[in-house]
């Protein structure tokens, strides 16, 4: 949990190289830049989390691709350095964010009281106000694995506004660019750790003594070796990413305005909305800038949208709708991306799929043992996880975009949804 008193610190329970420490221990740490500036980080633990994504193909046809995210998670110590850290570069960014009037621009990680909803509907708003207008999606490949390191030195030390990073702020740079990690399946085979059960009344994965026999000894420990990339995930790589982003972000917000246009960025997801006759313009000047940063953009997820009125009503040119955020938008319609809903469509399908092959395992195991078959389908945690009668879950996600857009369209999307549960679990 966060300390409201000391909104950098937070408690960790997971297992990792050393145990969860207190506030004091914490705070005696990162107030010292002596001690900050000596002390050895571990190597991160690392695994991957494989997700399918669904997409319309240019046939309109649904395609399913498997995409696989890594992450990277600190230890105790090391995280709540990387969270302090970021508490005092925020401060700096948040009054250098005001100071270039970028408070509207820059969307992801700030604590602005809104979420993607919000951003994409005030996009959607923006465009049925100006009527004919054009707009540009670009999209950065690889975002936080492509970060350059000397640019990200010399940004970070601009934003302190020193010549050359301190000790103390040079140490936790190179624990995030030369950063080494450990393959938590590796790690937990070498301990004898159950995947499942890893805490297991532990309090950390091994003691210093075995970190170095068994653990550095057996090889395990690999690092970066390329001059690119932060881990994402890290207490601090959010606000970082941002900050590397700061004269892009100043650049194109002034180029914009100049022009009567407007300039979001949420995270690596970049809008553009302009005069028709300058989106070309606004095409090679974002790509210019970004090039400088020593970045690319994915031209694969580029995004081109003319919008025009005709007979009164706003249209998308080709009939193609604008992709911002999880939603679309043809002029008129605000609407859920369709790959959203046939990929929760299908995460429903297969969660009721699971329960069904539980209770029938259960009530198989219970006949075996000389006992009747009681085990019935938990149909109340289904309904949680699956319908809007749940808490917190895609549709009532759904509902409440529905809500904030006054979208009839995407209430629409989502009704069908229910009775789909109910045939599903009726089977």
């Amino acid at each position: 949990m966060r300390n409201k008193k000391h909104p950098w610190f937070r408690s960790r329970g997971y297992l990792h190289f050393d145990s969860p420490v207190s506030f004091k221990t914490a705070q005696k740490l990162v107030n010292s830049p002596k001690r900050v500036a000596a002390h050895p980080f571990y190597p991160l633990i690392h695994y991957n989390i494989k997700s399918f994504k669904v997409k319309l193909n240019d046939n309109g046809e649904i395609e399913q691709k498997w995409k696989t995210r890594e992450i990277k998670y600190a230890a105790h110590l090391d995280s709540h350095i990387y969270a302090y850290y970021s508490w005092l570069l925020s401060g700096l960014y948040e009054k250098e964010i005001q100071t270039r009037s970028l408070n509207n621009n820059v969307l992801a990680f700030r604590s602005l009281g809104k979420n993607n909803i919000d951003f994409a509907n005030d996009a959607f708003e923006i465009i049925k106000m100006r009527g004919r207008c054009s707009v540009l999606g670009l999209d950065i490949t690889g975002f936080f694995d492509n970060l350059d390191h000397l640019v990200l030195k010399k940004v970070w030390a601009e934003l302190l506004g020193v010549p050359l990073l301190s000790e103390d702020h040079f140490s936790v740079f190179k624990s995030l660019t030369k950063y080494a990690y450990v393959d938590r399946q590796l790690l937990f085979k070498e301990l004898g750790i159950s995947a499942n059960n890893p805490k297991n009344n532990r309090y950390r994965a091994c003691t210093a003594e075995e970190f170095r026999e068994k653990i550095r000894g057996a090889g395990l420990i690999q690092q970066n070796q390329q001059n690119r990339g932060i881990p994402q995930g890290s207490p601090i790589s959010a606000l970082l990413s941002n900050i590397y982003m700061l004269n892009f972000d100043t650049k194109m917000k002034n180029a914009l305005e100049e022009q009567g246009g407007y300039y979001f960025r949420y995270c690596d997801d970049m809008l553009f909305i302009t005069k028709p006759t300058l989106r070309d313009y606004v095409e090679t000047l974002a790509i210019d800038e970004i090039k400088k940063l020593k970045l690319d953009i994915n031209t694969k997820k580029t995004e081109k949208r003319d919008f025009y009125r005709y007979g009164g009503q706003l249209r998308c040119k080709d009939r193609k709708s604008l992709q911002y955020l999880g939603f679309t938008f043809d002029g008129e319609r605000k609407l859920i991306r369709s790959a959203a809903l046939a990929k929760f469509s299908n995460r429903m399908k297969a969660g009721v799929r699971l329960a069904r092959k539980t209770v029938k395992r259960t009530n198989s195991e219970l006949v075996k043992s000389g006992n009747p078959p009681t085990e019935q389908l938990r149909k109340k945690k289904l309904y949680e996880r699956y319908s809007h009668l749940g808490r917190r879950n895609f549709l009532k996600y759904g509902y409440r975009a529905a809500k904030v857009m006054q979208s009839n369209s995407i209430k629409k999307q989502l009704k069908p949804m229910w009775s789909r549960l109910q045939k599903e679990i009726d089977r």
